[in-house]
């Protein structure tokens, strides 16, 4: 099998499952904070956010970072050149620079 499609799936897998996570949790976020008055209830959700976030989340987020940058690997440092790859690279810098900053 060839080593290019392996990672891309394994990549869109993990992007995948990040952004599951990231709609699925201010849903959780929304039942936890309508249900305040109830402890157990709320409880639980903390156990689900906390859950979501540590196990699902950031594994996914780590996998697609990893992924992505085998496949940067794998294509070639050349691959810079194309002009939807930069608008990728600029798009991430600007996401991560609001990121750190906020």
């Amino acid at each position: 099998m060839n080593s290019y499609l392996l990672f891309k799936s394994l990549h869109l897998i993990a992007v995948i499952s990040w952004m599951a996570g990231l709609l699925y949790l201010p849903r959780i976020f929304v039942y936890h904070v309508e249900n305040l008055e109830k402890k157990e209830t709320t409880d639980l959700f903390e156990i689900m956010e906390k859950k979501l976030y540590f196990y699902i989340m950031r594994p996914a987020m780590i996998l697609t970072w990893l992924f992505g940058i085998i496949l940067i690997h794998n294509i070639g440092f050349e691959s810079f050149s194309y002009l939807w790859l930069q608008i990728k690279f600029l798009l991430l810098y600007y996401y991560l620079q609001e990121r750190l900053y906020l």
